[in-house]
């Protein structure tokens, strides 16, 4: 027992970190590559050891037993022993399967039209251990993909070490098939090593600049370095594939550009929506040596491919016809790449896994500022993109100076009297719209932006109506799904510039969307209880600024909406941040909302 070590290590496999006690900052750091960040209020932050947790660290070279040191070091108590038995067990199941190169095989029915025998190839997957084998040959589900047989290394051109067993302990798989056996297997909670050396693209003649072409200076950030080379390490088997996990507002573009730097080669892009794409190019072109002659727009208004081009999750997932194929896969087909960058990863969407099943030759990376996915696929992204190869706490580059301090705000307010009944008698999700839409909002959004005139604001809700009426009464420009291409871009100009102060925006601007001087977001109405989206409107204001950021939430007191806006706020609890409650009567209310206030306070 060492009372003054700051962690509690628990039966359930929750950590709890003291952040009072001398060792706390040095126990935090340490517990970073194999637990997940649950909660972290004020006193007690809470980690959880998760399969998924382990197996990212095992990925990045850290042992089972490196874990158990740590809990060792900075525990108060003794550790569970059933808590050090689970992490060598859980995680020493990464690497229990391996998947290496396999023979090329001629393909007896199909010949080239000049004659010429047709090839297919083949990978083997293996393991050293017989009960492992003896289940996966069990599962019905990899029976499909999965074909045991004896290791034939006169077949294969790439040699690799095997022991004994493992050559005897063998499936062979369809290349083609790589993804979806590795996600297969994942769901069965066998995480696969992949040992395959990944395919060099069409080289690229590509460098980042010192200067931009605006004529600022450009130095990329050390931990933004660290991202980057965390991805491509040494170019061998094992490397070039896995995301990156980083604030809205700290650079994730300029990480995926450094990627690119390291290796020069082609490069897919694909983001959220074309304003996103607009973006990627504009900071390619000022930021590397890349000119317009150099990189496409693939979008619904331009489709053309180039050694780098940026295209739309939307118009990959479109189709003609509801059950029909999707013809713009083929832009995955359609060149040589040596990269795919997946923007904003955890909204990969799911027709796009498919195709990502089966592109796991070719270096890819995820950039997200969280992998929270409120279906539970945050595994998909696991396998078939790769594992989580760089992470930093969000407080971290706050108190680094790297994206703005935030004061975060939830202000309650009364539903109407004449709404009150309406509300009572309505089924759950109309009754989240009603809360939603509370008239009452606009008189609380009119006050806090009179009361920070030099700021840029924006207004973000989800209710479409609703939006356009705060925009004709805010006289305030409102961008929607429907707002053509050149007219937003045209008002995220005119927000930039200073033009306008206030713009009201729908989810369409959750995403990928740079507005660098946005210091304050006035939250009127969310996707229920999504953690994913929250995060993601914090990040609208938290470039860095010589102005403190401030995010308010307008929730309708003792209605569903207040137990949505809890699981919304859970995300950013996990980062260190929370919210000052607001009981909203009258104006005066709003008082305390003064310049020199600082960080939230206590979450009431």
């Amino acid at each position: 027992m060492q009372l003054d070590n700051p962690l509690i290590v628990q039966s359930d496999r929750t950590l709890l970190l003291d952040v009072h006690a001398p060792l706390a900052d040095k126990c935090r750091n340490e517990l970073i590559p194999f637990a997940e960040l649950e909660r972290s209020p004020e006193h007690l932050h809470t980690y959880r050891l998760t399969p998924l947790s382990l197996w990212n660290a095992s990925s990045a070279g850290f042992m089972p037993q490196d874990a158990v040191n740590v809990l060792q070091k900075y525990a108060r108590y003794d550790v569970p022993q059933s808590v050090s038995l689970w992490i060598t067990e859980t995680a020493g199941r990464f690497g229990k399967l391996r998947m290496i190169p396999g023979p090329c095989v001629e393909v007896k029915s199909a010949k080239k039209q000049d004659g010429t025998a047709v090839y297919e190839q083949y990978l083997y997957l293996v393991t050293k251990y017989r009960p492992v084998f003896l289940e996966i040959k069990a599962n019905p589900q990899a029976k499909k993909y999965l074909v045991p047989c004896a290791y034939d290394e006169n077949a294969v051109s790439v040699k690799t070490e095997l022991s004994s067993e493992e050559k005897n302990y063998c499936f062979s798989l369809k290349l083609t098939d790589r993804g979806t056996v590795k996600q297969l297997l994942l769901q069965s909670l066998w995480p696969v090593k992949d040992e395959i050396q990944l395919e060099d693209g069409e080289p690229l003649d590509f460098q980042l600049r010192s200067v931009t072409a605006a004529g600022k200076p450009f130095e990329i950030r050390e931990y933004q370095n660290a991202a980057a080379s965390a991805l491509v390490g040494n170019k061998g088997p094992g490397t070039g594939f896995g995301t990156i996990v980083l604030p809205c507002g700290a650079g994730k573009t300029i990480v995926g550009m450094k990627i690119m730097d390291l290796l020069k080669t082609s490069t897919l892009i694909i983001t959220t929506n074309i304003s996103a794409v607009h973006q990627w190019i504009q900071e390619l072109l000022d930021k590397t040596n890349l000119t317009e002659e150099q990189i496409a727009e693939y979008t619904g208004e331009n489709k053309t491919i180039k050694q780098v081009t940026v295209a739309t999750y939307q118009i990959l997932t479109w189709r003609p016809e509801k059950d029909g194929p999707y013809p713009h896969f083929s832009i995955f087909r359609e060149r040589p790449w040596g990269l795919i960058i997946y923007d904003e990863v955890h909204m990969l969407p799911a027709p796009v896994f498919r195709v990502v099943a089966e592109l796991q030759a070719i270096r890819r990376v995820g950039l997200t500022a969280t992998l929270v996915r409120e279906d539970g696929c945050e595994g998909y992204v696991f396998s078939l993109v790769g594992p989580k190869r760089y992470d930093v706490p969000w407080k971290e580059l706050e108190h680094s100076g790297w994206i703005a301090t935030a004061e975060c705000v939830e202000v309650r307010l009364d539903l109407p009297e004449e709404k009150e009944i309406e509300y009572a008698v309505s089924e759950a999700r109309v009754k989240h719209r009603i809360a939603s839409e509370n008239p009452r909002k606009f008189e609380v959004a009119q006050e806090i932006i009179n009361r920070y005139p030099q700021d840029k604001i924006l207004v973000i809700g989800q209710y479409l109506e609703q939006l356009a009426d705060f925009a004709k009464r805010l006289n305030a420009p409102i961008i929607t799904g429907k707002t053509p291409n050149a007219e937003r871009d045209k008002i995220y100009g005119d927000f930039r510039s200073g033009k306008i102060h206030v713009l009201v925006v729908s989810k369409v601007a959750n995403f990928a969307i740079d507005l660098p001087d946005a210091s304050v977001a006035i939250q009127v109405s969310g996707t229920f209880g999504s953690r994913q989206e929250e995060a993601q409107r914090l990040g609208r204001i938290l470039r860095p600024k010589e102005r403190m950021s401030r995010f308010f939430t307008l929730i309708t007191r003792s209605t569903v909406e207040e137990d949505f806006g809890s699981n919304r706020q859970k995300f950013l609890a996990e980062q260190g941040y929370s919210y000052r409650i607001i009981r909203y009567t009258t104006k005066d209310d709003l008082n305390e909302l003064q310049e020199g206030i600082g960080a939230c306070n206590e979450y009431k």
